[in-house]
């Protein structure tokens, strides 16, 4: 064989290595590009992500063209290179054994870095670049070659039902990927975190933020009628509960602005008061935070009160309440800007025993477990497991706890530390 031959079965032999680079970064660039990004360039008019869709929506034809194109120009290249060595074989007085076994080895090795490991590589790195340049060509050799893939496909596809392995078609994500994708995502960190608050809607219950029945702030009407007026007058919160004796005799909600129409009246009575009271609205208080949210948009109500399954009010909550859950703490009232969570000079904070633990948690960035109990105080007695006597303290992972003051079997006040654990 003369020297052009020779020259052309090497230019072969680099254009059939050149063809397994591109089947082995087009299958690694196609596959692991970002679909939720090609799906938002071909809403936009991308051609090329819409044809990269397209391959995918089809991978049984996708992986089958790369893998028949890959194995035809391997197979192509062996051949090649087995002749190019037979050829140096007898040329230089070779055994045909010795030139088969070099030649082999050698190629093996080309194809391992030039044509799989580093485009595999280089397409994992760039997938998106990869998998456009391969959109231009891959639905033209699926055409070509569509006899060979439609027969690997029927046989794979047959030993699949043989083996009762059926396609997974799903592509969305689940509420926990989507949670770690947010982790990552570059959004500004309050964007982020409304984010997330709305994924973590669902985890929550209107029990794990409602405010305690004791905090509750309302009208009773077995009170004097100037007591009622006084808290009237005095509340900062826009509705109030009505109740006759004790909370669980609820005889519905009041709008504090609508009591300006008759806190000005003369001789005004507890009958004036009712005219403006509206039905109460009850919540299991088991109920999820994203359904509680829809249920508020329906009824078209602010505030629920809060039932166990035996119906006794346990408290109540607002939407106001949940909404904080999404974007973090606001409130349109100075006096409630954590007067309960005072800081001393020791590193120590003073905090009032019927506090939320989520509160808590949001306020001082800390992670208090919220799995148990609601309050601080109820999460130091589960604890203890018993009522302590006096001032006690105890450790509760990296935070040390001291009870300050006890009253009718609650803990009304204690400090925390959060303490920062050594290395060892």
């Amino acid at each position: 064989m003369d020297d052009a031959n020779l020259g052309l079965l090497f230019a072969l032999l680099v254009v059939f290595i050149c063809g397994s680079a591109f089947f082995s970064a087009s299958e690694t660039g196609v596959m692991t590009c970002n679909r939720y990004r090609l799906k938002h360039k071909a809403k936009l008019g991308d051609k090329n992500a819409q044809r990269i869709l397209s391959l995918l929506s089809q991978p049984d034809r996708l992986i089958g063209v790369i893998l028949v194109g890959n194995n035809t120009v391997n197979t192509l290249a062996a051949t090649i290179a087995t002749i190019i060595g037979q050829t140096l074989a007898q040329r230089y007085g070779i055994s045909n054994d010795t030139s088969v076994g070099v030649a082999a080895g050698v190629l093996t090795f080309v194809l391992l870095v030039f044509g799989e490991v580093g485009p595999k590589t280089f397409a994992a790195n760039h997938p998106e670049r990869v998998a456009y340049i391969a959109a231009f060509f891959l639905p033209s050799l699926l055409k070509v070659l569509y006899p060979a893939v439609w027969l690997l496909n029927l046989v794979t596809n047959a030993l699949f039902r043989l083996n009762r392995m059926g396609s997974d078609k799903k592509d969305k994500l689940t509420r926990e990927e989507l949670h770690t994708i947010l982790q990552d995502v570059f959004l500004p960190a309050k964007h982020r975190n409304m984010l997330l608050g709305i994924l973590e809607l669902d985890n929550i219950t209107v029990n794990d933020i409602m405010i305690p029945r004791q905090e509750v702030v309302g009208i009773n009407l077995d009170d004097d009628i100037d007591d009622i007026i006084d808290i009237l007058r005095g509340t900062h919160h826009t509705r109030l509960p009505v109740y006759k004796g004790e909370l669980n005799q609820i005889l519905g909600i009041l709008h504090v602005r609508n009591a300006t129409r008759f806190l000005g009246q003369d001789n005004l009575s507890k009958t004036d008061i009712m005219q403006y009271v509206r039905e109460p609205y009850y919540v299991p208080e088991s109920t999820p935070l994203q359904a509680q949210l829809l249920q508020f948009q329906k009824q078209k109500r602010r505030l629920g009160l809060v039932v166990d399954e035996y119906g006794d009010v346990q408290g109540i909550v607002t939407l106001e309440d949940i909404l904080e859950e999404i974007v973090g703490e606001f409130t349109t009232n100075i006096a409630e800007n954590h007067q309960d969570i005072l800081p001393h000079s020791d590193g120590y904070f003073m905090m009032d025993g019927g506090l939320s633990i989520r509160d808590i948690n949001r306020s001082m960035h800390w992670q208090l477990p919220t799995d148990g109990a609601k309050t601080l105080s109820g999460l130091i007695l589960e604890q203890l497991e018993t009522i302590p006597d006096g001032i006690v303290g105890l450790r509760l992972e990296s935070f040390y706890i001291e009870v300050m003051q006890i009253r009718d079997n609650t803990i009304k006040a204690a400090k925390i530390k959060k303490q920062v654990l050594e290395e060892a």
